[in-house]
């Protein structure tokens, strides 16, 4: 029973703050402004705002593999860049239809599952991946968040720590479907909401940790401001996010890669991801000394 509960006081929650982001849009706080090939034209008082950007071509006749980074509280930066069309993913990608992977636990839950379902999102399970990727007719790019559940108990302001040193299944997937992969940032992600400390060792983590095991999704005790004051509040920070999508890297179709193989695509995956950080971190606001951790 008390198991029960939980789902369902999570899964309310997710539902609210969803729509909080959407509210929060419409109402001015988070604007909302299309980045053409990486060129922004901020003017005014368009200062709260959710962008992406693009910095290389994706072939329509192809699939991809994306990986988002970072997974932040709520991934509201993967949520409204590709589950919605608010930030001009269609236009930007013609001919791209984009799904994000979700755990499976969220398609249990009646009406819930219908709503995300119809905003592209997908089941976090192989067989997802692989009727999506092995697609002929091309055009579609599978984004998955590799930190997870479990990355978003590390989210907190000024954060760039990625759970990613021993995650190397989307690369495998990668390789057997022969998608390219796509490395995406999404700056001020972590900027959002602030969290209790829960430091590695610590008894609020290794409670977290053991109700993750058993739920098999995270919670993490966050806060931001309040709706007529900034102190306190589920409110996110107007802070703005700006999702960053990189340069595809060409994968060579292997249905049964070793272990070699993996570790090599990976380590260039790492490579790449830190380029695009390095390359950008500047125009928003990370300081010159902060560099991407790896646990």
């Amino acid at each position: 029973m008390t198991v029960m509960v939980v789902v369902v006081m999570v899964s309310g929650m997710v539902v609210s703050m969803t729509v909080m982001v959407v509210v929060v849009m419409s109402g001015g706080a988070l604007k909302v402004l299309k980045v053409e090939k990486g060129e922004q034209s901020l003017s005014g008082k368009e200062k709260y705002i959710c962008q992406l950007v693009k910095t290389a071509e994706l072939d329509p006749s192809r699939n991809y593999l994306a990986a988002f980074h970072p997974h932040g509280v709520l991934a509201a930066g993967a949520f409204v860049n590709l589950c919605t069309e608010s930030t001009g993913f269609p236009s930007l990608f013609p001919g791209i239809r984009s799904h994000l992977m979700m755990l499976t636990l969220w398609f249990r839950v009646p009406f819930f599952r219908d709503y995300i379902m119809s905003a592209g999102l997908v089941t976090s399970d192989k067989e997802s991946a692989a009727h999506i990727l092995s697609r002929k007719e091309g055009g579609n790019l599978l984004a998955i968040i590799v930190g997870g559940a479990q990355e978003a108990l590390n989210a907190r302001p000024r954060s760039s720590t990625l759970l990613l040193q021993n995650r190397k299944g989307f690369v495998r997937l990668a390789l057997i479907h022969g998608a390219a992969l796509v490395p995406i940032f999404s700056f001020g992600e972590n900027e959002l909401f602030d969290q209790v400390a829960n430091s590695p060792g610590s008894w609020l983590r290794r409670i977290q940790n053991r109700l993750q095991k058993i739920l098999g999704i995270s919670l993490p005790l966050f806060h931001g401001r309040g709706i007529f004051q900034y102190s306190f509040g589920l409110m996110p920070y107007r802070q703005p996010i700006t999702t960053v999508v990189g340069k595809p890297i060409e994968v060579q179709k292997t249905l049964y890669p070793s272990q070699k193989e993996v570790d090599k695509l990976h380590q260039r995956y790492i490579k790449e991801l830190c380029d695009l950080f390095e390359a950008h971190k500047l125009k928003y606001n990370v300081p010159v000394d902060q560099h991407l951790e790896f646990c």
